[in-house]
C-alpha cells in the first residue's frame, strides 16, 4: 500500500484500484489537531459511520468493504472506491449555534439565509438549511452561500449538493431523536464516482455533527453534547487562540471525551460498544 494522504483524523491508503480509509484517535478542533489522542475514537467513528451508510443504503457511498483491510486496520479501516471529491463542504444545520449563531446574531442570516428574529443558542430552525463553507486544504473553512456554491459547481450540481445534504441530515435526524438523540447540525462529504455524487469520508458522526442529548435540551444556553464539542469547550477555557499548536488534554477530559463517543455509538446504532479494532 502507499501512504497518499493524511487529513486532520484520517489516513488514506493507495491499494490497487481501492483506497484504505483509516480513522485515527486524533481529535481535531478548529481545524487544529490537538496532541493528545482519544482512545478507541477512530473505531467508534468508523463504525458509526458503516452503520450509518448501511442506514442509507439507498444513497450511494464510498464503501467497497468494511472488512477487507490489512489486521492493522480492523475496526478502524474501510476499503473505499476512490472519490474526485466536490471542493464543498456540505454542511445542514437544524439548530441554531456555533458559527452559525455568531453571524446570526451580526446579521439575522446563516449563510446569507435570513432567521426569524428573536432566535437564542440552540433554537430549533423553522425547517433545516444548507449552509455550505469551504473545503481548505490548510488553515479554516470560510462560510459561503449558496450562490457561491452555484457560481462553483454549476446550478444543477449545486441542487443536487443541497438536496442531498438536507435529505440525509432530515433521515438521520429523524432516527436518531428516536433514540433520545438530537443531531443538531452534520458535515457531510460528496464527491464523484464516475458522473455519480457519492458520500465519503464519514457520516453522521461525533467529529462530523453536533450530538446533544434530548433530555437535556433547553434553548438559550449551550447545550450537553456527546461530540467532541466538549473538547472545543475545554480548549476554548484554556484560552488558546486557536491556532496550532494546541494544548494537551488532560486525562480526566480524555476519558469523558471518550464515554461521550461511546454513548452517542450505542444510543444511535442500539449496539453496544465492544472494543472493535482496538
Amino acid at each position: 500500500m502507499k501512504h497518499i494522504h493524511a487529513g486532520k483524523v484520517r489516513d488514506l491508503y493507495e491499494d490497487g484500484d481501492s483506497l484504505i480509509l483509516v480513522a485515527s484517535d486524533r481529535v481535531s478542533v478548529y481545524d487544529v489537531v490537538l496532541p493528545t489522542p482519544i482512545p478507541d475514537k477512530g473505531a467508534l467513528l468508523t463504525q458509526l459511520s458503516n452503520w450509518w451508510f448501511g442506514f442509507f443504503s439507498d444513497v450511494p457511498n464510498h464503501i467497497l468493504s468494511t472488512t477487507d483491510v490489512p489486521a492493522e486496520f480492523a475496526g478502524r479501516g474501510v476499503r473505499v472506491k476512490p472519490l474526485k471529491m466536490v471542493k464543498v463542504e456540505c454542511i445542514a444545520r437544524g439548530y441554531l449555534t456555533g458559527g452559525g449563531l455568531a453571524e446570526y446574531q451580526r446579521s439575522g442570516t446563516v449563510s446569507g439565509i435570513p432567521l426569524p428574529p428573536g432566535l437564542r443558542d440552540g433554537d430549533k430552525l423553522p425547517e433545516p438549511i444548507f449552509t455550505p463553507t469551504t473545503k481548505a486544504d490548510a488553515g479554516h473553512d470560510e462560510p459561503i452561500s449558496f450562490e457561491d456554491v452555484v457560481n462553483q459547481e454549476g446550478k444543477e450540481v449545486a441542487e443536487k449538493l443541497r438536496d442531498l445534504t438536507l435529505e440525509i441530515y432530515a433521515r438521520g435526524a429523524e432516527h436518531a431523536a428516536a433514540r433520545g438523540v438530537i443531531i443538531a447540525d452534520t458535515k457531510i462529504e460528496i464527491g464523484w464516482y464516475g458522473d455519480v455524487l457519492t458520500v465519503g469520508d464519514e457520516l453522521l458522526t461525533s467529529d462530523s455533527s453536533r450530538f446533544w442529548p434530548a433530555d437535556d435540551y433547553e434553548p438559550g444556553r449551550p447545550q450537553k453534547s456527546f461530540d467532541k464539542q466538549f473538547v472545543r469547550d475545554w480548549s476554548t477555557s484554556t484560552g488558546w487562540n486557536k491556532e496550532y499548536p494546541g494544548p494537551e488534554i488532560p486525562a480526566d477530559v480524555v476519558e469523558v471525551t471518550r464515554q461521550k463517543y461511546v454513548q452517542a455509538y450505542e444510543l444511535i446504532t442500539g449496539n453496544t460498544w465492544n472494543g472493535v479494532g482496538v
